[in-house]
């Protein structure tokens, strides 16, 4: 439903939001009437008129981008000063990601989001429920002498979510659990006691921490996803590698939101499944 504005209020809010504007950026009505390319008097009219006049579409085009706000906002139509490029830029951003996934940048964004439900698909297996030993395995080769930095912050972000001060979700891939059991693949060579306490480590710390933490197992073949955080609803995060793409408009956070909700509903191995399936995982170990 469109719901309508009276003309005198809406005339007066242009009034009160040009003024702001040209006061803001220090600019006075004679400048101003020069760079939009209109009359000094015209302008001061339209400023001092306290009737419902409104400026025609050119004027007030011309005004919004010379004081760097955006023509709806002046004409009440949004709440936002900025220009839509300025949103979009604000919206989306790239960060530069560590190779490991348990930097500081994502730390950050937890805390950021803390109270809020959060939601993960790893970019392999989670970080944060990794034993000491499968974090040297995996990244001392990349990481070198901090490794100790990365099991200090996988410390404490498990440490953050025994805290409860955010729900955790995260959906894990059917074929990396089992790539990682019959050490396949990326995980070919990785000792068999280091594989059965990995997995016992996920078995038991689900339970621990079970309702605030439910692990999900789904099938890449019914259903892909790449790696992606959604932080409540403030932001998603997809990794891509060296960079995180980070989106914080609320369509694009919905939306992932929604792309992790239907992993959710086609998981194969739900929370309650989990410590059977882990263990016939562990039985399976050689």
């Amino acid at each position: 439903m469109v719901t309508k504005v009276d003309k005198r209020y809406r005339a007066q809010l242009f009034r009160d939001r040009l003024t702001a504007a040209m006061t803001a950026v220090n600019i006075s009505q004679s400048a101003l009437a020069r760079q939009t390319g209109v009359d000094r008097s015209t302008l001061s009219q339209l400023l001092k008129d306290k009737g419902a006049r409104l400026p025609n579409a050119q004027l007030v085009a011309e005004a919004a981008a010379v004081l760097g706000v955006s023509a709806d906002w002046l004409l009440g139509l949004s709440d936002r000063p900025e220009q839509a490029a300025d949103l979009v830029a604000a919206a989306i951003s790239m960060t530069e990601a560590p190779r490991a996934m348990v930097d500081d940048q994502i730390f950050a964004w937890h805390q950021e989001a803390a109270g809020y439900k959060i939601r993960h698909v790893p970019a392999g297996l989670p970080d944060m429920l990794k034993t000491e030993d499968m974090l040297r395995w995996e990244y001392a080769p990349s990481l070198g002498k901090t490794i100790e930095q990365a099991i200090g912050a996988s410390r404490d972000r498990l440490e953050w979510m025994r805290g409860a001060r955010s729900d955790y979700e995260i959906a894990v891939p059917l074929a990396e659990l089992e790539s990682f059991a019959g050490a396949t693949g990326y995980y070919a060579g990785l000792p068999a006691d280091l594989r059965q306490d990995q997995l016992r480590q996920f078995r038991d710390l689900h339970a621990q921490l079970y309702p605030s933490l439910r692990l999900h197992v789904f099938d890449t073949r019914q259903l892909f996803s790449a790696p992606v955080t959604v932080f409540g609803p403030l932001l998603a995060v997809i990794y891509i590698g060296r960079n995180y793409l980070v989106f914080r408009d609320t369509e694009r956070v919905m939306a992932i939101t929604q792309h992790f909700d239907q992993l959710v509903r086609a998981a194969s191995i739900g929370p309650r499944e989990l410590p059977a399936y882990f263990d016939g995982l562990i039985a399976e170990v050689c």
